[in-house]
């Protein structure tokens, strides 16, 4: 009597081992918890120069002071992205540096990060702007075609002044993950640039990161 109730016990404890394995699987599928641990960090943006954007953030301060002397600092905060030739319309949030040293990038596929601790859109200098390429499961990002924009090509930048800043793209580079980007950040021709960086390439699953990097150089018109 006592074989045949452990025998029933141990048929209950394995049915319910069975049901619960499944309602693990049901609620908590394993695809997505892969995914999730795949994205778990935002793609890097090129790992420039740490030293050239740390002299970048000490200066920034210094070069707004004399940029304020020639009536260039009240420009207004970059409010929205539009270029129309690959139907980007975004959204700015403001970055800065990541632990690393390196630019940090938006948060999601749809929404453009500013490096808000070099110059300003519209400013004497290089005005740095990021957007995520490759999201995963297939969503679309933010600068997906950014690769296809040719010499010549407008980007407008509208500001919280209510004013629209146009840019002409002057040319586009391609950057190695580890190349010196320190050109991106910086330039003395005295002129205003906007300069576009994403990723493309082989994407490496254990870096979290793309191989190549895409920067379309912009003038202000």
């Amino acid at each position: 009597m006592g074989l045949k109730i452990s025998s029933k016990i141990f048929l209950l404890i394995i049915i319910f081992v069975i049901v619960s394995f499944f309602v693990i699987l049901l609620f908590f599928p394993t695809s997505n918890v892969q995914n999730q641990i795949s994205y778990a960090e935002s793609i890097p943006i090129p790992s420039v120069v740490v030293q050239t954007l740390k002299n970048i953030v000490s200066t920034t301060s210094k070069v707004q002071t004399n940029l304020s002397a020639v009536g260039q600092v009240g420009i207004g905060l970059p409010i929205s992205l539009k270029i129309p030739k690959i139907n980007v319309d975004a959204t700015f949030e403001y970055k800065g540096l990541t632990s690393g040293g390196a630019m940090d990038v938006p948060k999601g596929p749809d929404n453009v990060a500013w490096f808000s601790l070099g110059t300003l859109p519209g400013n004497i200098g290089s005005a740095v702007v990021a957007g995520h390429y490759g999201w995963k499961d297939g969503i679309p990002a933010v600068f997906d075609d950014l690769h296809t924009l040719q010499k010549g090509d407008k980007i407008y930048v509208e500001n919280d002044m209510g004013k629209t800043i146009t840019f002409v793209v002057k040319e586009i580079g391609i950057y190695g993950e580890n190349s010196d980007a320190s050109n991106v950040f910086g330039s003395n021709d005295g002129k205003a640039h906007l300069n576009l960086i994403t990723c493309e390439g082989i994407w490496d699953a254990y870096k979290k990161s793309y191989s190549n990097r895409t920067v379309v150089f912009t003038d202000m018109e």
